[in-house]
């Protein structure tokens, strides 16, 4: 009995445990089924993710794509145009050197023509005096041989007649070598004038008796005209130029007859409208700093220009007058760079005359000093000139500024000949845009 009890324990003990790793082997079956289907799920979430990340990435790539090519077409396009308008430029370039050619060969045929002109006056002037000693010999033959005249007389008669044949031939030629003279000197002036204008090529610059400063908004306007009007009276006041605030967008119009009021006025502006405090105090304050920064740059201008046109010995003042030319103009060009050239071209016709370079630069330099005069001062810039070079030494070239000969007339300028004073009025013929005009302040 207790056998069979204890066998019965244990089949009933191998029943039960084969049951447990039966029930467990599918649990643990049933477990890994459900982590490789969601394993599966989550994989197959992934590539869909994949795939999703994977199109939006074409589409930005696609979309960088197409804007990378509008921005090379639109650049491309620019550069065409670009190019288009060089093309343009350079072909009206070349239709004016063209007709420049053109006008150099019509010159040199006219020459040509002359010089055979002048030629066939002279085969003529040499017949006429053949024809003349002819008659002469006639005259003696038959004065001695009808006459019945002494040799002494018939000599003293013919010589007579010789002496007033003599001066109306010589009227004749001495009439016929002036005019001549006077081309060829003319034609060598212009020679001169050409090779040392060849020799300079200068800037040429427009400016206006306006300046215009841009604003960031319209709300600065009404800071700039302030409470009643006192910020805007205040500018006014102490840059001695109006102030003109209109329906101009973001604008404001500084005017002002005198340029470097004016230009004090458009540093101080700008200062006030980046710093952004304006009031009465601050505007004084600005407005001294920018004259001082103005009077500065005058000077720096004013010895930059001595420096380059490599003179030494000027007076301070001469100076600081020459760097107020900086902001003046006449007739649309800066005053200084025109100083500067027709000091350039003076000492370059100097040189091709033989004379000496360094006061015809220093007359050219100097030659306008007389417009870096305020109005109130009377007198033409030539004269004022002249005053000026007399009151700062050296003296010597306050000649050069006065009474200098106008275009077409000879006299002597400072220490230089009559050879470059006949042509140094011609200076203001090619540095003033060809407009025909040339006054006696000319080097």
């Amino acid at each position: 009995m207790n056998i069979s009890a204890l066998s019965f324990g244990i089949l009933l003990g191998a029943v039960i445990s084969f049951a447990v790793v039966f029930f467990r082997q599918r649990t643990v079956q049933q477990v890994l089924r459900q982590r490789e289907e969601k394993a599966e799920l989550l994989l197959k979430a992934a590539e869909e993710k994949t795939a999703h990340i994977a199109g939006e990435v074409e589409l930005r790539n696609k979309a960088a794509r197409l804007k990378i090519e509008e921005e090379t077409k639109s650049k491309y396009q620019t550069v065409e145009e670009e190019l288009a308008k060089q093309k343009s430029r350079m072909d009206k370039r070349e239709e004016q050197l063209d007709r420049k050619f053109d006008q150099l060969d019509q010159r040199e045929r006219e020459h040509e023509k002359r010089r055979k002109q002048l030629e066939d006056m002279n085969q003529a002037l040499l017949a006429q005096k053949k024809q003349h000693d002819d008659l002469v010999d006639q005259a003696q033959l038959r004065l001695e041989q009808v006459a019945g005249m002494t040799s002494e007389a018939a000599r003293a008669q013919l010589m007579a007649k010789f002496e007033e044949d003599a001066r109306n031939v010589s009227g004749r030629l001495f009439k016929q070598l002036e005019t001549e003279t006077k081309e060829n000197a003319e034609r060598k002036a212009r020679e001169i004038i050409a090779t040392s204008i060849q020799r300079l090529a200068g800037e040429f610059v427009s400016e206006q008796t306006v300046s215009v400063v841009a604003l960031p908004s319209e709300e600065m306007k009404g800071r700039i005209i302030g409470r009643e009007g006192r910020n805007i009276r205040a500018l006014e006041t102490a840059t001695g130029c109006d102030l003109i605030i209109d329906d101009t967008p973001e604008a404001v119009v500084i005017s002002g007859f005198n340029p470097v009021r004016r230009q004090v006025a458009r540093r101080a502006l700008e200062e006030l409208i980046s710093d952004g405090r304006v009031h009465p105090a601050r505007i004084e304050s600005v407005v001294k700093k920018a004259a001082q920064n103005v009077q500065n740059e005058i000077k720096e201008a004013g010895e930059k220009a001595v420096f380059d046109v490599g003179l030494t010995d000027v007076h301070p003042e001469i100076i600081k007058l020459l760097g107020t030319l900086k902001f003046r103009t006449s007739y649309t060009q800066n005053v200084l760079s025109h100083s500067v050239e027709v000091a350039f071209l003076c000492g370059a016709m100097a040189d091709e005359l033989g004379l000496n370079g360094g006061i015809a630069r220093r007359c050219g330099l100097l030659h306008d000093i007389g417009k870096a005069v305020d109005h109130e001062v009377q007198g033409s810039h030539a004269v004022i000139g002249g005053q000026l070079a007399k009151k700062y030494p050296p003296d010597q070239f306050s000649r050069c500024l006065v009474g200098c000969p106008t275009w077409g007339t000879a006299g002597k300028c400072g220490d230089l000949p009559e050879a470059f004073g006949a042509v140094g009025g011609d200076c203001h013929q090619f540095q003033g845009g060809g407009k025909g005009f040339c006054y006696s302040g000319g080097a």
